[in-house]
């Protein structure tokens, strides 16, 4: 198994996490930017991580990427077995995936050495190909990063510091539920702690001023990111039968941070509009670019919950007693994505996350 992507990367660092634990073996590819044309054939989108398969067939997005593996590599199950637990961790995930890319991207390339740091390393890995001048090549790399993933997500001067701190919230809340074990859900990893360490990994634990304010802030999530990157056998994993409530804080923020986020969003899709503004905590936020993707990862959301049955509806609606979880259980959907309908990830093609791709 070949994964393609950087060794600073968001969604890679999360895949080789899950690679390494589930005893997978791969190996490591800077993606070929170069043969663009050739990885929109294969998977639709050029974003990273990207994995081509022993038998030719080549995977992306990460979540359906695990999904499929677990499928194939049942040993050390990430899965909780009890239904709202499982909920739960897709729910966690989805947040680490969606919500905290925006402090994880604003960290990187707002602060000088942060973006000294990551622009060196990726014109070593994805743009070799172009005959420029290295100074060059790092300023188009920083001027596209703070463009699409920065400055059009929303971080501006009068959102900078509720942004950061969505960072510092997600800290204390992994600290609490870290007191009391190991994982986020139990003695061993599940979906939820491979979500988280998209942003706590490669972006919070790597680039220095969040690593600092990690170690400094919340050492329990830096002692979790090496336990993560080097998670052994835990043998049978003993995830939690229900969510206790350590966990209460970190749904709470996640209801009023990412699921205002995917509502909004939602609203403007249907609209069809290029951008739109939100408030979020009391912050305003504006020209966000409006997602496709992000109204399918509601979709799912929304699909996982009709699944349970209707005591564990119930235990979930208990769970999330906040305004914005109603998008979870309201008949109307506000917009549809018309994506992955039959199925097909993590095969096939795939669309980005926002107009121009993600890294």
């Amino acid at each position: 198994m070949k994964v393609y992507g950087s060794r600073i990367s968001y969604y890679t660092g999360k895949l080789e996490a899950y690679l390494r634990y589930k005893g997978i073996a791969y190996t490591s590819h800077p993606t070929p930017y170069g043969d663009a044309k050739l990885l929109k054939e294969k998977v639709g989108a050029v974003q990273m991580p990207l994995v081509e398969r022993e038998d030719g067939r080549w995977m992306s997005d990460s979540t359906p990427m695990l999904l499929q593996l677990e499928t194939e590599y049942p040993d050390r199950p990430i899965l909780p077995a009890d239904p709202v637990v499982s909920f739960v961790a897709h729910l966690i995930e989805d947040y680490a995936d969606e919500w905290l890319w925006r402090p994880a991207m604003h960290y990187r390339w707002h602060y000088r050495y942060d973006r000294l740091l990551a622009s060196n390393i990726l014109v070593d890995e994805v743009m070799p190909h172009l005959k420029l001048p290295r100074w060059l090549k790092r300023q188009m790399i920083q001027n596209r990063q703070i463009k699409h993933f920065v400055r059009r997500d929303g971080v501006t001067d009068s959102s900078r510091e509720h942004v950061e701190q969505g960072y510092f919230h997600a800290l204390d809340n992994m600290t609490a539920m870290l007191k009391n074990r190991p994982f986020l859900l139990g003695n061993a990893p599940s979906l939820a702690d491979f979500g988280l360490m998209g942003p706590m990994f490669r972006h919070f634990g790597e680039d220095p001023t969040p690593q600092e304010l990690m170690r400094l802030h919340a050492p329990a999530v830096y002692e979790w990111v090496a336990r993560m990157w080097h998670a052994q056998d835990q043998g049978s994993p003993k995830f939690l039968a229900e969510i206790p409530e350590d966990a209460r804080p970190m749904l709470q923020e996640i209801c009023e941070t990412h699921l205002e986020q995917l509502t909004a969003n939602a609203h403007a899709f249907a609209m069809e509009q290029d951008l739109f503004g939100m408030t979020v905590q009391g912050c305003n936020y504006q020209n966000i670019t409006t997602s496709r993707y992000r109204v399918w990862c509601l979709e799912e959301l929304r699909r996982r919950f009709a699944a349970l049955s209707t005591t564990d509806q119930a235990t979930v609606r208990t769970l999330l007693p906040y305004d914005q979880a109603a998008i979870l259980w309201l008949d109307d959907m506000p917009a549809h994505s018309q994506f992955n309908s039959d199925n097909h990830l993590p095969f096939g093609k795939a669309i980005n996350v926002f107009r121009d791709g993600t890294p």
